[in-house]
């Protein structure tokens, strides 16, 4: 069922549910070093660490990270081959870790054309925190959003040419149902971190009624300390959605 944003008589000053974030910047970062792109993408695996365990102790129950992008194809294939190593380390680092602590891994985009390397090691991950209930870390791979729209919009014309539904039926929840996202909840908070004020085709539907957050802190330097100044000041805002 569709998730209905968040009454805001009755929790607008609660700590978000779902935090998205666009971990911008890593390659900046290294940059600003006179490194290589690679080590800043490197660089930007520890606040991965630090932000989920920030978040569960916060009482977030979602955390997406907007890990890879459709468009991230497009980059040179040595950079996109280091990103895809790096995040098979980490699965296979960090996956005894996130099954002891009670996280959930969770994956959404085009996880198809992900190399098979790749794609093993996230199923074997998420198989194995599959039981777990602290907090849900979800992964946007190969993840657009308007390719999420389109893919649901097809699937729904599958339904209608197949005799399963009637084009009246589509309404908001169903059409919320047939999309990558389907089982997280509205996004509650979106954070970006490098400066950069845009949302880069990142959870269109989700974020309908989202709090944007933007700050200038790059994110291989983005610590729990800011994750808190973004909850704080998302509980500074009056979200009355339209009302």
């Amino acid at each position: 069922m569709e998730a209905m944003p968040q009454d805001p008589q009755d929790g607008a000053r609660k700590v978000p549910r779902h935090v998205a974030v666009i971990m911008d910047g890593n390659g900046r970062w290294a940059a600003n070093r006179g490194l290589p792109r690679s080590e800043g993408h490197k660089a930007g695996a520890k606040p991965v660490r630090e932000i989920l365990k920030k978040s569960k102790a916060l009482g977030i129950r979602n955390l997406t990270l907007y890990t890879f992008s459709s468009e991230n194809w497009l980059r040179d294939s040595q950079e996109v081959d280091g990103l895809f190593s790096l995040l098979v380390q980490y699965l296979d680092s960090e996956t005894e870790e996130l099954l002891s602590s009670g996280v959930r891994l969770h994956a959404v985009g085009d996880l198809g054309r992900l190399p098979p390397l790749v794609k093993d090691a996230l199923l074997g991950a998420m198989d194995a925190t599959k039981d777990n209930v602290g907090i849900t870390l979800t992964l946007a791979l190969s993840y657009g959003a308007r390719a999420e729209l389109a893919e649901g919009a097809r699937i729904l014309a599958q339904r209608v040419a197949n005799g399963e539904i009637l084009p009246k039926d589509i309404d908001e929840a169903l059409f919320g149902e047939s999309l990558w996202t389907s089982d997280l909840p509205d996004v509650d908070l979106m954070i970006r971190t490098g400066g950069e004020k845009r949302i880069s085709n990142f959870l269109l539907w989700r974020m309908a009624y989202a709090e944007l957050y933007f700050t200038d802190t790059l994110w291989p330097d983005f610590g729990p300390d800011d994750l808190e100044g973004a909850i704080q000041d998302f509980l500074s805002r009056d979200r009355r959605f339209g009302r």
